[in-house]
């Protein structure tokens, strides 16, 4: 009898696409192609593209330096998707070009979060109560 096994997380494939996507969306934000007001000197990084299974929908996540105006930013790139699907799609090796979805990616915020989590007081005194052992000495 033979069991269905999914795997845990994306396959190599999906890992692979969403780099080469990752790499092609880097490179048109660099060279500024896209005309928007809203992206007028703003420096978009691209930490992680997602794709899905199928590989038609890239999930694109984007964070101007500085984290100000995310959400216009992201406004603006799934304004122009269209336009820059039609740039990568020759970069990318693929039957289809992929549809592309802009969202701001919230994992610096989450870090930020984290690590003022791991540098307040409560924490610091609870280490502090660990590292005091009384059964030394």
């Amino acid at each position: 009898m033979k069991k269905d096994h999914k795997p845990a997380g994306p396959s190599q494939r999906m890992l692979r696409v969403g780099e080469l996507v990752r790499h092609a969306l880097a490179a048109l934000f660099a060279r500024g192609e896209i005309e928007d007001e809203a992206l007028r000197g703003a420096v978009v990084t691209v930490p992680e593209v997602r794709m899905t299974p199928d590989l038609k929908i890239a999930n694109a996540y984007v964070m101007p330096l500085g984290g100000a105006h995310a959400d216009e930013i992201a406004a603006a790139l799934n304004r122009h998707r269209k336009f820059v699907r039609g740039r990568i799609a020759p970069q990318i090796d693929l039957k289809f070009a992929p549809e592309i979805r802009f969202f701001v990616d919230e994992t610096f915020e989450e870090a930020g979060r984290i690590d003022a989590l791991l540098r307040s007081d409560r924490v610091k005194r609870d280490l502090e109560d660990d590292s005091e052992d009384p059964n030394e000495g």
